[in-house]
């Protein structure tokens, strides 16, 4: 009976101390968002009870979709305006990503950047509250077998790619402090109803000021497929805001050939890496059906589609000093094609990049 009751004792004592723990736990993430909060005076957006969140989406009726991070609700501000809430559900230990959100995109406005209207941090309950973009993200108007609705022409995805580099440069210097992103992808990219790109999700982003070009980070981070070579190979090139250059070329290869950049299903082997395989195409001087079909229109299209590989493949290069910045990038978009030299071949395939466990 003494050895039993010992050892109820014991256990009694490790749960309360476990949940000591947690809770001291929960609670410094809680005064670490209070604790910024407080300190941020020139913040814009409004915060909002969890009463109020609640509210507006009228109990998470409307759900637009979800992630690693939680899920986003459609709700409706009192003036009558739709907005999209997004529930930190999952959010890192530290309320990280809730602090970078609100402290990047919190205090600046631009017409390709998503505004953030409003916050919610009461308690363990975090939501960000966004303008609604009714057209969605990009992502499902890469390719046109995604589609549910009509697809986007090529001139309407090379005005996105424009407002995507206005969006990404200004964020790199345009702002007080260096905005590095370090997440663009179609998924990150949401259209307004006139079809106005936006850059959003800021839970991976960086501040730093304007004059560092070489930044130091702990960990590679970002999405597979769009990560700038040198967030794994340190010897190539220090991390800098060319990172952001190089996931944008990503996204500018996928817009301009309508379809991922990696795709194994592709009937021949050398069309499997897109990238690689469109260079060949126009180093060649060989004609690329992109699959427009009005005859008026096809000049016009294999420019903008041909000034579109260009750039991305100028942006792609294996080393950050052999990219462009944004600012220039956007020029080169910008500019006439007869402007424009092929870049020499990227020579880096996703087949030479390690795996993110290991």
């Amino acid at each position: 009976m003494i050895l039993g009751a010992r050892t109820f004792c014991g256990w009694l004592l490790l749960s309360i101390y476990l949940i000591y723990k947690c809770r001291r736990r929960h609670l410094s993430v809680f005064d670490a968002i209070e604790s910024f909060l407080q300190t941020q005076n020139n913040l814009v957006p409004i915060s909002y009870s969890y009463w109020e969140i609640r509210t507006m989406t009228k109990w998470f009726k409307n759900k637009l979709g979800e992630g690693g991070f939680g899920s986003v609700y459609k709700g409706k501000l009192r003036s009558g305006n739709d907005v999209a809430i997004k529930m930190l559900e999952n959010s890192k230990a530290n309320g990280q990503d809730f602090i970078n959100e609100v402290a990047t995109i919190g205090r600046i406005h631009h017409v390709n950047v998503v505004q953030l209207i409003g916050f919610c941090a009461q308690g363990s309950k975090r939501a960000l509250v966004y303008d609604f973009m009714p057209n969605g993200s990009l992502e499902k108007y890469i390719t046109s077998s995604q589609v549910g609705q009509s697809s986007l022409s090529c001139e309407q995805m090379y005005n996105i790619s424009l407002g995507i580099a206005r969006g990404i440069e200004y964020l790199h210097q345009g702002c007080d402090m260096q905005i590095l992103h370090f997440d663009i992808k179609p998924h990150n990219i949401l259209l307004d109803e006139n079809f106005t790109p936006k850059v959003s999700d800021f839970g991976l982003a960086k501040l730093y000021p304007v004059q560092n070009s070489i930044v130091s980070l702990t960990a590679a981070r970002g999405t597979m497929g769009y990560m700038a070579p040198e967030l794994f190979y340190k010897n190539i090139g220090g991390i800098s805001y060319k990172a952001d250059v190089y996931s944008f070329g990503m996204l500018l290869m996928e817009m301009a050939g309508r379809r991922r950049n990696l795709n194994v299903n592709m009937e021949t082997l050398s069309q499997i890496y897109f990238p690689s395989w469109i260079y060949d195409q126009f180093k060649e001087g060989k004609e690329v059906d992109m699959g427009e079909s009005r005859v008026e229109e096809v000049e016009m299209v294999k420019k903008m589609v041909k000034k579109m590989v260009i750039v991305a493949l100028w942006c792609i290069q294996l080393k950050p000093s052999d990219r462009p910045s944004m600012n220039k990038a956007l020029e080169m978009l910008e500019g006439g094609l007869d402007l424009l030299q092929m870049p020499p071949k990227p020579f880096l395939t996703p087949y030479d990049m390690p795996n993110p466990g290991n």
